[in-house]
């Protein structure tokens, strides 16, 4: 069982750039998969990044460039580095693990999930 609390979320100006933190419990965190997906008011979810147990990442092509995901085994945290960042970009982010180890970007291919932390980027 891996529990996933994210933090960091908060109201920020375009233009502006954020870290978001995902801390997970559980002995086996650097086996897992972890990834990172967000959800706007009235649409789907949608996947932001991905890392796999071996530190491949996968990133969507709208963030390429700008966000960068990285973990620290240490501490049982991955984290998701945005900049320039776009109002377009509002949304819920959540984290995500999976038991498989792989940078994937499907979403039903995580096993876990935390409860999301609110990003606002004003005009």
């Amino acid at each position: 069982q891996v529990q996933l609390v994210e933090s960091g979320g908060k109201l920020v100006q375009a233009g502006d750039s954020l870290t978001l933190s995902c801390a997970a419990s559980g002995r086996t965190f650097s086996n897992y998969g972890m990834g990172w997906f967000r959800q706007a008011p009235g649409k789907e979810r949608e996947f932001v990044a991905a890392i796999s147990w071996s530190g491949r990442t996968n990133y969507a092509d709208s963030v390429k460039g700008r966000f960068t995901i990285s973990t620290d085994n240490a501490k049982n945290t991955v984290y998701l580095q945005m900049s320039s960042l776009k109002p377009e970009e509002t949304a819920v982010y959540y984290c995500a693990a999976n038991k498989a180890g792989y940078a994937s970007v499907k979403g039903h291919e995580y096993e876990y999930w935390g409860q999301g932390t609110q990003v606002t980027v004003s005009s």
